[in-house]
């Protein structure tokens, strides 16, 4: 952390008290601590602290021009996907409980970016329809187009929405509980209805995923299912290398 000499720590007014174990994040990535979920162009480690588990998402140093733009100018990743995680829970969108957020800088010049929240409860995604059977599968489905509808209807378009940045869980009394990670990246603005079945392209689906989807997305939104059906379909067909068959 000596290489840092400014840092921006902001914690969830719940999880006061985690100034401590926030601070040593960048020492925990280093000494790859906790469970690797995901590593690419950012990494997700899972991380346990005072017996309860946390994500925590690293998000890779900008390019040299990024680090000026963004230790000047523009908000930090880890920074938007904390407001948009709160904005989600506002509005009553699942996403998991946020904890707080970390922007590392040297000088003017913006270093890393931490996010953290509590690990999702939801142990499947939406790809995870594809490789197995759920007797709930229509009920997932609609549940993701209320929730997409709802999204939409508060102005707001996840720009990720891919299929392993939607989580869901069936509940004994037959719902679905349905969560949206990877939140730094959102459209703001009204979304009609070619714009709102856009924002499902990057979803595989078979025609009747779509026909599910489509109906209850209408539904909530006012829309005719049918051109919602039509839209899905069309803006589907337009993505490179897409395989939707089902397990």
């Amino acid at each position: 952390m000596s290489y840092w000499n400014h840092c921006t720590l902001v914690l969830h007014p719940a999880f006061q008290g985690m100034e401590e174990w926030m601070r040593s994040l960048p020492e925990r990535f280093d000494r790859e601590e906790g469970t690797l979920v995901h590593n690419g162009r950012n990494q997700l480690r899972r991380l346990t602290y005072q017996g309860k588990d946390y994500v925590v998402k690293a998000f890779r140093r900008p390019h040299v021009i990024n680090q000026w733009v963004y230790g000047l100018l523009r908000p930090s990743k880890a920074l938007r996907s904390y407001l948009n995680a709160l904005t989600l829970q506002r509005i009553g969108v699942g996403t998991p409980q946020p904890v707080g957020y970390m922007n590392l800088r040297q000088g003017l010049r913006f270093g890393r970016s931490y996010f953290v929240t509590m690990a999702s409860d939801c142990p499947y995604r939406y790809e995870d329809l594809f490789t197995r059977s759920f007797d709930c599968q229509e009920e997932v489905l609609r549940a993701i187009a209320r929730t997409t509808a709802c999204l939409h209807d508060h102005e707001m378009a996840h720009k990720d929405y891919g299929r392993a940045n939607i989580l869901f869980r069936p509940l004994p009394d037959g719902q679905v509980k349905v969560e949206l990670v990877d939140l730094n990246r959102m459209a703001l603005g009204p979304l009609d209805v070619k714009a709102g079945c856009k924002n499902f392209e990057r979803l595989p689906a078979t025609p009747e995923m779509h026909r599910i989807l489509a109906d209850e997305y209408a539904k909530a939104r006012g829309f005719d299912p049918q051109q919602c059906f039509e839209l899905m379909q069309a803006y589907r067909s337009t993505q490179p290398g897409k395989i939707d068959n089902l397990y």
